[in-house]
């Protein structure tokens, strides 16, 4: 009878912890079927979100991708690899473009001290593009067929600003650069300049001539800087056998000038276009040669691609005084209140300046094109946007 009170207790006891057990597999069974319905849920929910964001960021990418200009392919055989040092400024940005659009691979390298971005925002993306922010006075390692070294700032107001930088960039800047077309068995050219003839005692300048430079002036640290660069370019070609090309650029001007740079083109079109006085230092006896930066950038590709390693002049020779060119500046601006001013003359300023250009031409038949006043339109429509994006007042 003990025995049949015992089994009969065990029996209530397992049914009870059996019936227990069930209704919790019931409860836990319920809860996990709703938690599963809450996270199906919230992964529908996160879905959509998600789907909606990648739609939004595809039509932000849409809305802002870049339209490149178009490029002519070039077969991996003829299509360089080249670099241009300066390559966001003034002269160096229209290079860049020419060099793209013929179907190179082109890297600009700048510090933008008075390169500016913008002035090769059109080529960002592109599979042939590429742009490194980085000072010339740093060596660089990279693997290149051509480099034109443009590097170095070229208005007074932006060389004389810190003139030992200015001769840093002429002189190691161009060492660093030579030193990477030997390693890489490539072509330099060397963006020279008109200063190297100072204020010139013979006219017009040929390349033979060996310059009349003040070397402790204002303008030194620029005028001799090119000319130290020059003597490395060649330096290297003799002692190493460096292939190089020299470029003595004259005046230029045309659209990405930096309009605060204190050139003569900038200054005239601005003070004209707001009906201030515009401004001549001297007498406006002096002499310049203008020539389009278009004429200038085919100049430098066929100075790179000839056969031609002693210095090359590349300018206009149309021969206008300072006074005649305010004029001509002030009569196609149209009804103005401008007057020609005139202040005390810069020291060093060169007196006469044209190029003889026999060379370029005989060598890979390189003229200017575009005659002063045809170049002086697309001037104008820049410096009067420049006007208006930076609030210019206009009289």
């Amino acid at each position: 009878m003990r025995n049949y009170y015992w089994s009969l207790r065990n029996l209530i006891l397992f049914g009870g912890l059996a019936l227990i057990a069930m209704v919790t597999c019931r409860e836990i069974a319920s809860i996990a079927r709703e938690n599963t319905k809450n996270v199906d849920g919230i992964l529908m929910t996160g879905r959509d979100e998600v789907s909606e964001l990648k739609k939004r960021l595809q039509a932000l990418e849409k809305k802002a991708k870049i339209q490149h200009p178009a490029v002519k392919f070039l077969p991996e055989g003829k299509r360089k690899r080249i670099l241009v040092t300066g390559g966001a400024g003034f002269v160096g940005s229209h290079l860049v473009d020419k060099l793209m659009i013929q179907g190179h691979e082109v890297i600009v390298v700048d510090n933008f001290f008075t390169g500016r971005k913008r002035n090769v925002e059109h080529w960002l993306t592109h599979e042939n593009f590429e742009l490194i922010h980085h000072d010339v006075v740093e060596p660089l390692y990279i693997e290149v067929d051509q480099i034109y070294h443009l590097a170095c700032p070229a208005s007074p107001p932006h060389y004389m600003f810190n003139p030992i930088k200015t001769i840093k960039t002429s002189s190691i800047g161009t060492l660093n650069m030579l030193g990477l077309a030997k390693r890489v068995d490539g072509r330099l050219l060397l963006a020279s300049t008109s200063e190297i003839y100072g204020d010139p005692e013979e006219h017009p300048q040929n390349e033979n001539y060996w310059g009349h430079v003040n070397p402790i002036g204002p303008r030194a640290c620029y005028d001799e800087g090119k000319r130290v660069a020059e003597t490395m370019c060649y330096a290297y070609k003799k002692q190493e056998g460096v292939d190089v090309r020299v470029a003595r650029i004259f005046n230029t001007y045309g659209p990405r000038m930096h309009m605060e740079d204190g050139r003569v083109v900038s200054n005239f079109i601005l003070q004209a276009l707001q009906n201030l006085d515009i401004t001549i230092y001297g007498d406006g006896k002096q002499t310049r040669s203008f020539q389009y930066v278009d004429d200038l950038v085919d100049g430098l590709i066929g100075l790179m691609n000839s056969d031609i390693t002693s210095p090359v002049n590349v300018g206009n020779p149309d021969e206008h005084t300072i006074e005649e060119f305010a004029t001509i500046i002030k009569d196609m601006v149209g009804p103005t209140s401008s007057k020609i001013v005139h202040h005390p003359a810069t020291e060093d300023d060169p007196q006469r300046r044209k190029p003889d250009i026999e060379k370029a031409f005989k060598g890979f038949g390189w003229r200017p094109k575009m005659p002063l006043k045809e170049g002086k339109r697309p001037m104008f429509r820049a410096c009067e946007i420049i006007c208006v994006n930076k609030n210019y007042k206009f009289v």
